[in-house]
């Protein structure tokens, strides 16, 4: 009797670890979209994340019971599981920055995790206590590699699982004849370009547009699932993409009518490989579009957009003569923006906006060129731009009590970084205040580009607190090399204690905050 419940209580202490460490990769896995190329080098780069001793507590417990007796090695085991558990808390439940979500695919990952440690106990204990013992806690170190494995074993089943709701969603949008489906893509603004482009066009015709962040295959496929109605006349689909070929995806899923292209920058270099590869993906939609004999409408101020040869099909939005919609008397306020919209026939509406920033300039000019290229009057549009608000996390002025804060945290670019600290400019000397973990996913690039956003920094604010141990040598570098005061520089682990300093640093009422870009927990 003793015996059974010193090795019980082993494998109880066990189970738990390997419960606790299955669902801290698995969370990782999930925000490596499962895939397992980027998974592994995530591990590759983050060697800290599972090398520490304080991961490895039960291991050499394990050992032990294969020297020790029973009686004791129970018991010790369980203590060292207690141990590890203390040593580790969970990372992916509230206290995350985006918690793990347990969807269909993140519970069947697990079943399969958690079914091949059952089977390993079982099949162990049948043939000797102490090795299950061991077994189990050699199972529990392996987690980061043995999520990899699970998620391979399950790829096919996914598969499957995913094309029959690919179908669902796709024959969903054939079926309405009626509807006018608007492709929205760019290395940085097709969120806030949706939202805008869903106010202007929401007082004239029944638009849908795709929720949040869902803006990959699957997640289209949800949203179309989930909430396109026969009575919608518009769905505005934002279509995101890390590999080349993502965007065709989303275009044979949902067949575009109008595009809307709104950037070409340096974005997920990692996956994508090379800038021109990054271009070709984007101008998928252009292609998709183009077939149909429809029209995108493109930010022709972008020179990686304007600089290309097209065939036909393209609307230029920008502030050059040669544009079709062309921005005039642009005015930057305290309070907002003004400028005036020429179409191509000669139609023109003057517009003030409470707005901020050159970003948001863009953004708001390519949906209005759109809603006018389908069918609503320039005039018609004034009064739902007066009335656009800041997206969240975009751009977005918060008055954060100690501080006036300029929310970017969705700014992963460098170009949306140049704009943002040009808009961090803007606002009275000596209490701005930049909090950014740098920029990431940029591969060989990463590393000069960060000491680039340090030198962009320099220009435009009066205090540099930079998160995280990673990107932060390189724009502390740029920093310096701009000329920028090294006592104006505070390196910390975690954004909010960055966020708290910032609050205690001189310009009282007039400090502002420039929050650019937060990190998931991925790159803790």
């Amino acid at each position: 009797m003793l015996l059974m419940l010193s090795t019980l209580a082993g494998i109880a202490g066990l189970l738990a670890v390997t419960c606790r460490m299955s669902l801290r990769w698995t969370h990782i896995l999930q925000q490596c979209s499962y895939q397992n190329p980027s998974y592994f080098r995530w591990l590759r780069e983050n060697r800290a994340q599972w090398t520490p001793a304080r991961r490895w507590v039960v291991l050499p417990a394990g050992l032990l019971s294969l020297a020790l007796p029973l009686s004791v090695s129970g018991w010790a085991v369980c203590a060292f599981s207690l141990f590890q558990l203390w040593l580790n808390p969970p990372r992916h439940g509230r206290d995350a920055k985006k918690p793990l979500v347990f969807t269909a695919r993140v519970k069947r990952l697990l079943a399969c995790e958690w079914g091949l440690c059952a089977l390993l106990c079982a099949v162990t204990l049948w043939l000797w206590p102490p090795l299950c013992l061991f077994a189990l806690s050699l199972y529990a170190c392996l987690t980061p590699w043995l999520a990899a494995v699970c998620n391979a074993v399950n790829a096919p089943v996914e598969r499957r699982i995913a094309q029959k709701y690919i179908d669902e969603a796709r024959a969903i949008v054939r079926g309405m004849p009626g509807l006018t489906v608007v492709g929205i893509t760019g290395s940085y603004g097709k969120t806030s370009t949706k939202h805008y482009l869903y106010a202007l066009l929401s007082p004239f015709r029944h638009v849908y547009m795709t929720p949040g962040n869902y803006n990959t295959t699957l997640g289209v496929t949800r949203a179309i699932r989930e909430g396109l109605r026969p009575t919608h006349q518009v769905f505005l689909c934002e279509m995101g993409a890390r590999h080349v070929g993502d965007i065709a995806d989303i275009c044979r899923l949902v067949a575009p009518d109008v595009g809307v292209l709104t950037a070409i920058g340096e974005q997920h270099l990692e996956t994508f490989g090379s800038f021109e590869n990054i271009a070709r993906t984007k101008l998928e939609l252009y292609d998709a579009v183009r077939q149909k004999g429809g029209e995108t409408v493109m930010n022709w101020d972008c020179e990686a957009i304007s600089g290309r040869r097209y065939d036909g099909g393209v609307i230029r939005c920008g502030s050059g003569g040669d544009c079709d919609y062309r921005l005039s008397g642009v005015q930057y306020g305290p309070h907002g923006t003004r400028f005036t919209m020429t179409a191509p026939g000669g139609e023109s509406a003057g517009f003030e906006m409470r707005l901020l920033g050159r970003a948001n300039l863009q953004d708001v000019a390519l949906a209005v060129a759109a809603a006018h290229r389908l069918g609503v009057p320039l005039d018609a549009l004034r009064a739902p731009v007066g009335r656009l608000q800041s997206v969240e996390h975009r751009l977005q002025l918060k008055n954060a009590g100690a501080y006036t804060l300029i929310d970017d945290a969705y700014n992963s670019n460098p170009q949306g970084a140049a704009v943002a600290l040009e808009t961090l400019a803007g606002f009275p000397a000596g209490g701005r205040i930049v909090v950014t973990p740098g920029l990431v996913e940029l591969g060989e690039r990463e590393r000069p580009l960060n000491f680039e956003l340090g030198r962009q920094a320099a220009a435009c604010c009066d205090y540099a607190v930079l998160i995280g141990r990673r990107q932060a040598p390189p724009i502390r570098e740029g920093l310096l090399d701009a000329g920028f005061p090294e006592n104006r520089i505070a390196v910390f682990d975690d954004v909010r204690d960055g966020l708290n300093y910032a609050a205690s640093l001189p310009g009282g009422s007039e400090r502002t905050v420039l929050l650019l870009n937060d990190l998931p927990d991925s790159y803790r």
